[in-house]
């Protein structure tokens, strides 16, 4: 486990894996919004985002959390650890909102300063939608990345990601 993707629906604890993750294999962390989103909330050009990735999947071991479709495969390829985060819409949706206010008027830990937490209803209608729009292609997907020998996790809820982060830590993974 040296080169780690963590995907799943917004709310679903992506970021929160991903530190806990890298504070328990010693590897460095990228959250993927933070990279992605400039201040401001301006989306980063496709060929720049796409550089990015590039350079970062070049290093000698990461974990990357967030989706981006765009380059998905990319960095996929590049893993040799994928985890997904297939949690239930409603405990997306309690993240979702426990984020909102948590760091209400402020930007969380894992975004790009000058970009305040915020939420809108596109974003509760994805997040309610992907478990029927995305899941699908997501699986397919996982099944084809599982025949390229890399690791799949794929977590349906809380409980599991902590029995697998606990698993981590008892077989000596933790410092």
């Amino acid at each position: 486990m040296e080169k780690i993707i963590i995907i799943g629906c917004g709310g679903a604890g992506k970021s929160t894996l991903a530190r806990k993750l890298g504070e328990v294999l010693n590897i460095k962390v990228y959250h993927l919004d933070a990279i992605y989103w400039k201040p401001g909330w301006v989306m980063t050009e496709k060929d720049e985002w796409k550089s990015l990735i590039k350079h970062m999947i070049e290093k000698e071991s990461w974990i990357l959390d967030g989706n981006y479709g765009s380059t998905m495969d990319l960095r996929a390829s590049a893993a040799d650890t994928i985890i997904f985060l297939d949690y239930s819409a409603t405990r997306c949706l309690y993240g979702v909102f426990k984020r909102r206010i948590m760091y209400h008027g402020r930007t969380r830990p894992d975004m790009n300063e000058g970009c305040p937490e915020r939420l809108d209803w596109d974003f509760i209608k994805w997040l309610a939608q992907y478990k029927r729009k995305k899941v699908p292609g997501i699986m397919a997907k996982l099944e084809e990345f599982k025949y390229q020998g890399k690791e799949i996790y794929h977590l349906t809820n809380p409980r599991e990601t902590e029995a697998f982060l606990e698993g981590l830590i008892n077989k000596g993974r933790i410092i």
